[in-house]
Protein backbone atom coordinates (compact mmCIF):
# COMPACT_ATOMS: atom_id res chain seq x y z
CA UNK A 1 0.00 0.00 0.00
CA UNK A 2 0.97 3.73 -0.50
CA UNK A 3 1.84 5.78 2.81
CA UNK A 4 1.82 9.50 2.23
CA UNK A 5 2.25 12.13 4.73
CA UNK A 6 -1.28 13.05 5.50
CA UNK A 7 -0.18 16.83 5.86
CA UNK A 8 0.71 16.61 1.92
CA UNK A 9 -2.43 16.18 0.77
CA UNK A 10 -4.94 18.66 0.81
CA UNK A 11 -8.83 18.51 1.66
CA UNK A 12 -11.50 18.63 -1.17
CA UNK A 13 -14.10 21.28 -0.24
CA UNK A 14 -16.10 20.89 -2.93
CA UNK A 15 -16.41 18.33 -5.91
CA UNK A 16 -18.28 15.97 -8.15
CA UNK A 17 -18.26 12.63 -9.72
CA UNK A 18 -19.52 12.59 -13.14
CA UNK A 19 -20.65 8.82 -14.19
CA UNK A 20 -21.66 8.84 -17.94
CA UNK A 21 -23.04 5.77 -20.14
CA UNK A 22 -23.86 6.39 -23.32
CA UNK A 23 -26.36 3.99 -25.59
CA UNK A 24 -27.05 3.98 -29.46
CA UNK A 25 -30.84 3.81 -29.29
CA UNK A 26 -31.85 5.15 -33.09
CA UNK A 27 -30.77 5.44 -36.87
CA UNK A 28 -31.47 9.43 -35.68
CA UNK A 29 -33.00 11.49 -33.60
CA UNK A 30 -35.13 14.55 -34.37
CA UNK A 31 -34.48 16.68 -32.03
CA UNK A 32 -36.89 19.28 -32.53
CA UNK A 33 -39.54 17.04 -32.00
CA UNK A 34 -37.69 15.45 -28.62
CA UNK A 35 -38.11 19.00 -27.51
CA UNK A 36 -41.42 19.20 -28.08
CA UNK A 37 -42.22 15.77 -26.49
CA UNK A 38 -40.10 16.35 -23.25
CA UNK A 39 -41.88 20.06 -22.89
CA UNK A 40 -45.41 18.45 -22.95
CA UNK A 41 -44.12 15.78 -20.43
CA UNK A 42 -45.47 17.21 -16.83
CA UNK A 43 -41.96 16.29 -14.92
CA UNK A 44 -39.38 16.91 -17.98
CA UNK A 45 -38.00 20.16 -18.72
CA UNK A 46 -35.66 20.20 -21.55
CA UNK A 47 -33.37 22.73 -23.39
CA UNK A 48 -30.87 23.02 -25.86
CA UNK A 49 -27.15 22.17 -24.92
CA UNK A 50 -24.26 25.00 -24.93
CA UNK A 51 -20.93 25.13 -23.48
CA UNK A 52 -21.24 27.70 -20.27
CA UNK A 53 -18.10 29.56 -20.53
CA UNK A 54 -16.79 29.12 -24.03
CA UNK A 55 -18.11 31.99 -26.33
CA UNK A 56 -20.82 30.54 -28.99
CA UNK A 57 -18.66 31.66 -31.77
CA UNK A 58 -15.54 29.94 -30.70
CA UNK A 59 -16.89 26.52 -30.15
CA UNK A 60 -20.48 25.21 -29.91
CA UNK A 61 -22.46 22.28 -31.18
CA UNK A 62 -23.42 21.25 -34.56
CA UNK A 63 -26.87 20.31 -33.72
CA UNK A 64 -26.71 21.51 -30.15
CA UNK A 65 -28.51 18.34 -28.11
CA UNK A 66 -31.77 18.14 -26.38
CA UNK A 67 -30.87 18.06 -22.29
CA UNK A 68 -33.47 16.53 -20.18
CA UNK A 69 -32.87 17.00 -16.47
CA UNK A 70 -34.96 13.78 -14.92
CA UNK A 71 -35.42 13.35 -10.94
CA UNK A 72 -32.17 12.40 -8.83
CA UNK A 73 -31.33 9.11 -8.12
CA UNK A 74 -30.14 7.50 -4.61
CA UNK A 75 -27.32 4.99 -4.63
CA UNK A 76 -25.59 3.31 -2.33
CA UNK A 77 -21.66 4.73 -2.41
CA UNK A 78 -19.47 3.11 0.33
CA UNK A 79 -21.48 2.48 3.25
CA UNK A 80 -24.42 4.84 2.51
CA UNK A 81 -26.83 6.17 0.79
CA UNK A 82 -25.99 9.20 -2.05
CA UNK A 83 -28.50 11.50 -4.32
CA UNK A 84 -26.89 12.11 -7.83
CA UNK A 85 -28.12 14.65 -10.07
CA UNK A 86 -29.54 12.91 -13.73
CA UNK A 87 -29.41 14.69 -17.01
CA UNK A 88 -30.23 13.22 -20.03
CA UNK A 89 -29.31 14.38 -23.64
CA UNK A 90 -30.13 13.47 -26.94
CA UNK A 91 -27.86 13.58 -29.50
CA UNK A 92 -29.00 14.13 -32.87
CA UNK A 93 -26.90 10.93 -34.65
CA UNK A 94 -29.30 8.45 -32.37
CA UNK A 95 -26.97 9.10 -29.59
CA UNK A 96 -28.40 9.23 -25.78
CA UNK A 97 -26.31 10.14 -23.01
CA UNK A 98 -26.79 9.60 -19.01
CA UNK A 99 -24.97 11.56 -16.49
CA UNK A 100 -25.14 11.02 -12.72
CA UNK A 101 -23.23 13.80 -10.84
CA UNK A 102 -22.25 12.74 -6.87
CA UNK A 103 -21.88 15.66 -5.12
CA UNK A 104 -18.63 15.46 -2.91
CA UNK A 105 -18.34 18.00 0.46
CA UNK A 106 -15.55 18.29 3.02
CA UNK A 107 -13.30 15.10 1.56
CA UNK A 108 -10.01 14.75 2.67
CA UNK A 109 -7.72 13.99 -0.65
CA UNK A 110 -7.93 9.97 -0.02
CA UNK A 111 -11.48 10.57 1.34
CA UNK A 112 -11.74 11.62 -2.71
CA UNK A 113 -10.42 8.84 -4.24
CA UNK A 114 -11.83 6.27 -2.22
CA UNK A 115 -15.36 7.59 -3.07
CA UNK A 116 -14.24 7.89 -6.23
CA UNK A 117 -13.46 4.03 -6.54
CA UNK A 118 -16.65 3.70 -4.85
CA UNK A 119 -18.79 5.21 -7.27
CA UNK A 120 -17.36 3.46 -10.33
CA UNK A 121 -17.42 0.14 -8.30
CA UNK A 122 -21.27 1.18 -8.15
CA UNK A 123 -22.38 2.34 -11.32
CA UNK A 124 -19.16 1.47 -13.57
CA UNK A 125 -18.81 -1.02 -16.56
CA UNK A 126 -18.38 -4.04 -14.33
CA UNK A 127 -21.43 -3.18 -11.41
CA UNK A 128 -24.76 -5.02 -11.50
CA UNK A 129 -26.80 -1.90 -10.86
CA UNK A 130 -30.08 -1.48 -12.79
CA UNK A 131 -29.72 2.41 -12.42
CA UNK A 132 -28.29 3.07 -16.27
CA UNK A 133 -31.17 0.87 -18.04
CA UNK A 134 -34.21 2.49 -15.34
CA UNK A 135 -33.10 5.77 -16.86
CA UNK A 136 -33.53 4.73 -19.82
CA UNK A 137 -36.50 2.84 -19.65
CA UNK A 138 -37.92 6.13 -18.19
CA UNK A 139 -36.37 8.39 -21.29
CA UNK A 140 -38.05 6.26 -24.10
CA UNK A 141 -41.08 6.30 -23.61
CA UNK A 142 -40.95 10.04 -23.40
CA UNK A 143 -38.90 10.74 -26.93
CA UNK A 144 -40.39 7.36 -29.08
CA UNK A 145 -42.08 9.63 -31.27
CA UNK A 146 -38.88 11.24 -32.24
CA UNK A 147 -36.76 8.21 -32.59
CA UNK A 148 -36.38 7.33 -36.68
CA UNK A 149 -35.48 3.47 -36.55
CA UNK A 150 -35.30 2.96 -33.40
CA UNK A 151 -32.73 -0.05 -32.25
CA UNK A 152 -31.93 -1.33 -29.89
CA UNK A 153 -29.53 -0.10 -26.84
CA UNK A 154 -27.07 -3.07 -26.92
CA UNK A 155 -24.31 -0.50 -27.87
CA UNK A 156 -22.84 1.27 -25.31
CA UNK A 157 -19.86 3.25 -23.80
CA UNK A 158 -19.32 4.32 -20.37
CA UNK A 159 -16.28 7.19 -18.70
CA UNK A 160 -16.15 8.89 -15.56
CA UNK A 161 -14.64 12.18 -14.61
CA UNK A 162 -13.65 12.98 -10.98
CA UNK A 163 -13.82 16.87 -10.77
CA UNK A 164 -12.44 19.19 -8.24
CA UNK A 165 -14.02 22.36 -7.44
CA UNK A 166 -12.68 24.10 -4.30
CA UNK A 167 -10.24 23.08 -2.07
CA UNK A 168 -9.20 24.06 1.35
CA UNK A 169 -6.14 26.07 -0.02
CA UNK A 170 -5.80 27.75 -3.38
CA UNK A 171 -3.29 25.49 -5.30
CA UNK A 172 -1.25 26.01 -9.04
CA UNK A 173 -1.78 22.76 -11.13
CA UNK A 174 2.00 22.57 -10.73
CA UNK A 175 1.60 22.41 -6.60
CA UNK A 176 -1.32 20.12 -6.67
CA UNK A 177 0.44 17.58 -9.01
CA UNK A 178 3.51 17.96 -6.52
CA UNK A 179 1.25 17.62 -3.19
CA UNK A 180 -1.20 14.53 -5.21
CA UNK A 181 -0.31 11.79 -7.14
CA UNK A 182 -3.00 11.30 -9.75
CA UNK A 183 -1.83 8.41 -11.35
CA UNK A 184 -3.62 6.57 -8.18
CA UNK A 185 -7.14 7.97 -8.97
CA UNK A 186 -6.50 7.60 -12.71
CA UNK A 187 -5.52 4.23 -12.60
CA UNK A 188 -7.87 3.14 -9.98
CA UNK A 189 -5.15 1.48 -8.14
CA UNK A 190 -4.34 1.22 -4.46
CA UNK A 191 -0.14 -0.17 -5.33
CA UNK A 192 2.18 2.41 -6.49
CA UNK A 193 2.55 2.32 -10.64
CA UNK A 194 6.16 2.08 -11.55
CA UNK A 195 7.56 5.60 -13.30
CA UNK A 196 7.30 4.76 -16.80
CA UNK A 197 3.70 4.21 -16.16
CA UNK A 198 3.21 6.92 -14.06
CA UNK A 199 4.28 9.35 -16.74
CA UNK A 200 2.34 7.54 -19.93
CA UNK A 201 -0.81 7.98 -17.57
CA UNK A 202 -0.26 11.67 -17.14
CA UNK A 203 1.04 12.76 -20.58
CA UNK A 204 -2.49 14.02 -21.41
CA UNK A 205 -1.75 17.12 -18.99
CA UNK A 206 -3.38 20.06 -19.50
CA UNK A 207 -3.67 23.64 -17.99
CA UNK A 208 -4.63 27.17 -19.46
CA UNK A 209 -4.60 29.16 -16.01
CA UNK A 210 -2.19 28.17 -13.59
CA UNK A 211 -5.00 27.29 -11.27
CA UNK A 212 -6.75 24.66 -13.18
CA UNK A 213 -5.87 21.44 -14.85
CA UNK A 214 -6.91 18.58 -16.57
CA UNK A 215 -5.74 15.01 -17.30
CA UNK A 216 -7.20 12.83 -19.74
CA UNK A 217 -7.36 8.77 -19.77
CA UNK A 218 -8.81 6.52 -21.90
CA UNK A 219 -11.81 5.83 -19.16
CA UNK A 220 -11.25 8.26 -16.67
CA UNK A 221 -10.50 12.18 -16.52
CA UNK A 222 -9.23 13.90 -13.02
CA UNK A 223 -10.34 18.28 -13.68
CA UNK A 224 -9.24 21.06 -11.25
CA UNK A 225 -11.72 23.92 -11.73
CA UNK A 226 -12.02 26.77 -9.63
CA UNK A 227 -14.35 28.55 -11.77
CA UNK A 228 -16.86 25.87 -11.54
CA UNK A 229 -17.77 25.28 -15.59
CA UNK A 230 -18.73 22.06 -17.07
CA UNK A 231 -17.41 22.54 -20.01
CA UNK A 232 -14.65 19.83 -20.26
CA UNK A 233 -17.05 17.17 -19.16
CA UNK A 234 -19.43 17.93 -21.52
CA UNK A 235 -16.59 18.01 -25.13
CA UNK A 236 -15.87 14.37 -23.45
CA UNK A 237 -19.43 13.33 -23.52
CA UNK A 238 -19.44 14.83 -27.37
CA UNK A 239 -15.87 12.85 -27.69
CA UNK A 240 -17.53 9.50 -26.20
CA UNK A 241 -20.97 9.63 -27.96
CA UNK A 242 -18.40 10.36 -31.36
CA UNK A 243 -16.97 6.83 -30.68
CA UNK A 244 -19.71 5.19 -29.78
CA UNK A 245 -21.55 6.00 -32.97
CA UNK A 246 -18.37 5.22 -35.20
CA UNK A 247 -17.89 1.88 -33.32
CA UNK A 248 -21.88 1.21 -34.41
CA UNK A 249 -21.29 1.69 -37.73
CA UNK A 250 -17.88 0.00 -37.90
CA UNK A 251 -19.60 -3.53 -36.73
CA UNK A 252 -22.73 -2.34 -39.04
CA UNK A 253 -20.32 -2.51 -42.16
CA UNK A 254 -17.97 -5.49 -40.70
CA UNK A 255 -21.50 -7.02 -40.70
CA UNK A 256 -22.68 -5.76 -43.78
CA UNK A 257 -19.30 -6.78 -46.37
CA UNK A 258 -19.87 -10.52 -45.96
CA UNK A 259 -23.90 -10.40 -46.77
CA UNK A 260 -22.49 -8.53 -49.55
CA UNK A 261 -20.12 -10.69 -51.05
CA UNK A 262 -22.77 -13.49 -50.42
CA UNK A 263 -25.84 -11.16 -52.55
CA UNK A 264 -23.04 -10.51 -54.99
CA UNK A 265 -22.61 -14.14 -55.92
CA UNK A 266 -26.34 -15.08 -55.87
CA UNK A 267 -26.82 -12.10 -58.22
CA UNK A 268 -24.32 -13.68 -60.86
CA UNK A 269 -26.55 -17.35 -60.81
CA UNK A 270 -29.05 -18.39 -62.85
CA UNK A 271 -30.35 -17.11 -65.94
CA UNK A 272 -28.54 -14.43 -67.29
CA UNK A 273 -31.60 -12.53 -68.85
CA UNK A 274 -32.49 -11.51 -65.31
CA UNK A 275 -28.97 -10.45 -64.46
CA UNK A 276 -29.47 -6.81 -64.84
CA UNK A 277 -32.01 -6.49 -62.71
CA UNK A 278 -30.68 -8.31 -60.10
CA UNK A 279 -27.26 -6.21 -60.44
CA UNK A 280 -29.54 -3.55 -60.27
CA UNK A 281 -31.76 -4.03 -57.73
CA UNK A 282 -28.22 -5.25 -55.11
CA UNK A 283 -26.58 -1.85 -56.47
CA UNK A 284 -29.95 0.60 -55.30
CA UNK A 285 -29.50 -0.98 -52.10
CA UNK A 286 -25.99 -0.72 -51.82
CA UNK A 287 -26.07 2.93 -52.94
CA UNK A 288 -28.31 3.60 -49.82
CA UNK A 289 -26.65 1.85 -47.66
CA UNK A 290 -23.75 4.22 -48.74
CA UNK A 291 -25.96 7.24 -48.48
CA UNK A 292 -27.19 6.96 -44.96
CA UNK A 293 -23.78 5.66 -43.50
CA UNK A 294 -22.13 8.81 -44.82
CA UNK A 295 -25.06 11.13 -44.08
CA UNK A 296 -24.81 9.76 -40.14
CA UNK A 297 -21.15 10.00 -40.10
CA UNK A 298 -20.86 13.41 -41.39
CA UNK A 299 -23.06 14.04 -38.40
CA UNK A 300 -20.72 12.67 -36.09
CA UNK A 301 -18.07 14.19 -37.32
CA UNK A 302 -19.45 18.01 -37.16
CA UNK A 303 -20.91 17.57 -33.98
CA UNK A 304 -18.48 19.53 -32.32
CA UNK A 305 -17.40 22.22 -34.12
CA UNK A 306 -14.14 24.34 -32.63
CA UNK A 307 -12.45 27.49 -34.13
CA UNK A 308 -11.36 29.53 -31.72
CA UNK A 309 -10.76 28.14 -28.01
CA UNK A 310 -7.60 27.14 -28.37
CA UNK A 311 -7.87 25.12 -24.69
CA UNK A 312 -10.18 23.26 -25.32
CA UNK A 313 -9.71 22.70 -28.69
CA UNK A 314 -6.71 20.61 -27.73
CA UNK A 315 -8.65 18.63 -24.88
CA UNK A 316 -11.30 17.75 -27.89
CA UNK A 317 -8.25 16.88 -30.04
CA UNK A 318 -6.63 14.96 -27.46
CA UNK A 319 -9.68 12.78 -26.40
CA UNK A 320 -10.46 12.05 -30.37
CA UNK A 321 -7.22 10.51 -30.12
CA UNK A 322 -6.97 8.89 -27.08
CA UNK A 323 -10.57 7.24 -27.70
CA UNK A 324 -8.60 6.45 -31.02
CA UNK A 325 -11.80 8.25 -32.92
CA UNK A 326 -9.72 8.97 -36.00
CA UNK A 327 -8.69 5.52 -36.55
CA UNK A 328 -11.90 4.40 -36.14
CA UNK A 329 -13.39 6.70 -38.70
CA UNK A 330 -10.70 5.70 -41.20
CA UNK A 331 -11.95 2.21 -41.08
CA UNK A 332 -15.54 2.82 -41.72
CA UNK A 333 -13.98 5.11 -44.69
CA UNK A 334 -12.30 2.03 -46.04
CA UNK A 335 -15.44 -0.13 -45.58
CA UNK A 336 -17.38 2.13 -47.00
CA UNK A 337 -15.15 2.47 -49.92
CA UNK A 338 -15.30 -1.05 -50.28
CA UNK A 339 -19.76 -0.77 -50.84
CA UNK A 340 -19.65 2.24 -52.68
CA UNK A 341 -16.57 0.52 -55.25
CA UNK A 342 -18.69 -2.63 -55.53
CA UNK A 343 -22.30 -0.26 -56.33
CA UNK A 344 -19.69 0.97 -58.90
CA UNK A 345 -19.46 -2.53 -60.43
CA UNK A 346 -22.65 -3.46 -60.07
CA UNK A 347 -24.05 -0.80 -61.79
CA UNK A 348 -21.56 -1.30 -64.88
CA UNK A 349 -22.38 -4.56 -65.13
CA UNK A 350 -26.22 -3.94 -64.95
CA UNK A 351 -25.73 -1.59 -67.52
CA UNK A 352 -23.36 -4.20 -69.53
CA UNK A 353 -26.04 -6.87 -69.28
CA UNK A 354 -28.81 -4.64 -70.35
CA UNK A 355 -26.43 -3.90 -73.30
CA UNK A 356 -26.20 -7.60 -74.01
CA UNK A 357 -29.95 -7.87 -73.63
CA UNK A 358 -30.42 -5.14 -76.45
CA UNK A 359 -27.66 -6.75 -78.22
CA UNK A 360 -29.56 -9.77 -78.34
CA UNK A 361 -33.08 -8.24 -79.26
CA UNK A 362 -31.92 -6.40 -81.91
CA UNK A 363 -30.01 -10.32 -83.34
CA UNK A 364 -33.61 -11.56 -83.07
CA UNK A 365 -35.52 -8.91 -84.81
CA UNK A 366 -33.22 -9.11 -87.85
CA UNK A 367 -33.38 -12.80 -88.35
CA UNK A 368 -37.50 -12.10 -87.76
CA UNK A 369 -37.29 -9.52 -90.54
CA UNK A 370 -35.37 -12.22 -92.60
CA UNK A 371 -37.64 -14.95 -92.32
CA UNK A 372 -40.23 -12.89 -92.82
CA UNK A 373 -38.96 -11.14 -95.91
CA UNK A 374 -38.07 -15.26 -97.33
CA UNK A 375 -41.69 -16.40 -96.51
CA UNK A 376 -43.23 -13.57 -98.76
CA UNK A 377 -40.93 -14.74 -101.69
Amino acid sequence: MTVRPPSSEPLVRRGEVLALRLFDIAYSIDLGAAEALCAAHSSARSNRGRLSQAPEKAIAFGDPPVILPLEPVRLQIETRETTAAVTVRLYDFGAIAISLRFPVIDRPWPGFEAFVESAQAAVGPASTSAVWRQVLEQTLPIIQAALTRPSPATLQEDYLVATVFELDEPLSAVELKERIDLSLLLSGETRTLSAGEKRELLKQSYSYFDNDLVVLTWDRAFVYEPEGNSDVADVLEVANAQLLELRYYDELLDAELPRMYDQVEIARRGISSFAASRFAHLARSLYTLVAEVTELTEKVDNALQVTEDVYLARIYASALELFRVPKLGAAVDRKLAIVRDTYIALYEEASSSRGELLEVAIIVLIVIEILLGIARL
